[in-house]
């Protein structure tokens, strides 16, 4: 069965949507300079869901779906790799290793949803997965063993909360955005009691006594940016086209991720890096247009 192709405006806000989550990622470890990371994820969502949550209604999904996102994409994700980027993950790496979340969702989509897979996708993956062992290998000073796992851990949650959009999606026409307002209610309490279990309320009350400017505007752009903008994007997008089909455009966040690290806080990359990075572009790269390649070489052979 032929895949729709992605219309123009459409892939304008994948790319929207890819600048904004690249650039995420120096905001976190900046948020994280003065706040513990999931009181940082708490306050994030506080913002993202109030006063956004009075000014819409609430779209017809059951409730499970609500608490299946908003505790995979949104409480599994960020308490992983804010946690990760919090132990000494480079951003820029984190915003790479971050990506294979596109690969187990395409996983994850044939096991639940039973969506079909390509040669393009399996050499794709195939590339990916060896970037991926590269930059693992690599690990050091530079990039804590525990930070590259917990990275990975968040990516298999991102999947996951991106099996349950497309879920979402089988419910029909709704407000994609208000969505995501309202299963952000779904995050604080999680994350303030396990903000209060692991961290403890001194330091909670600590970082929340001396919130740095730096800190609060951090905490807006992932409320309002990355989040309701973002992911407000991302659900509609998913909703409308096959997660094999968008998913892999998020490996293009790597390269505003490592820029922005980059350029903010110097974070410096070795060969291996960059041949671990090369061969995950290329998984990309080969799971996008891989189809459409083959295509035209059966035509003119």
């Amino acid at each position: 069965m032929k895949q729709p192709t992605i219309r123009p405006r459409d892939l304008g806000l994948v790319l929207l949507v890819i600048l904004a989550w690249g650039v995420n990622f120096a905001v976190i470890k900046m948020g994280l300079s003065d706040v513990p990371p999931l009181l940082l994820g708490a306050l994030r969502f506080i913002v993202a869901a109030f006063p956004a949550v009075f000014f819409f209604r609430a779209p017809k999904v059951p409730l499970r779906w609500y608490l299946a996102y908003g505790l995979a994409i949104s409480v599994g994700q960020f308490a992983l790799l804010f946690t990760a980027i919090h132990v000494g993950m480079p951003s820029g790496l984190a915003s790479l290793v971050l990506q294979a979340q596109s690969f187990f969702t395409l996983l994850l989509a044939a096991f639940w949803l039973k969506e079909s897979w390509h040669a393009n996708q399996m050499a794709g993956l195939l590339l990916a997965a060896t970037g991926l062992m590269l930059i693992g290998s690599a690990h050091g000073a530079s990039m804590p063993l525990l930070g590259f796992l917990l990275t990975l851990a968040a990516a298999l949650m991102w999947a996951c909360g991106n099996i349950v959009t497309r879920i979402i999606g089988q419910f029909g026409p709704m407000n994609q955005f208000a969505f995501v307002v309202w299963a952000s209610l779904v995050p604080p309490l999680p994350f303030l009691a396990l903000s209060a279990l692991i961290e403890g309320p001194t330091a909670m009350a600590t970082a929340l006594q001396h919130l740095q400017p730096t800190s609060m505007a951090a905490i807006v752009y992932l409320a309002w940016v990355a989040t309701l903008m973002g992911y407000g994007v991302w659900t509609r997008l998913l909703a409308r086209y096959s997660v094999n089909r968008i998913a892999p455009f998020t490996m293009l966040v790597p390269l505003i991720g490592l820029i922005t690290g980059w350029l903010v806080f110097d974070e410096a990359l070795h060969p291996i890096h960059f041949a671990g990075g090369a061969l995950l572009m290329a998984g990309l790269v080969v799971n996008v247009f891989g189809a459409t390649w083959l295509a035209r070489l059966s035509r003119k052979t």
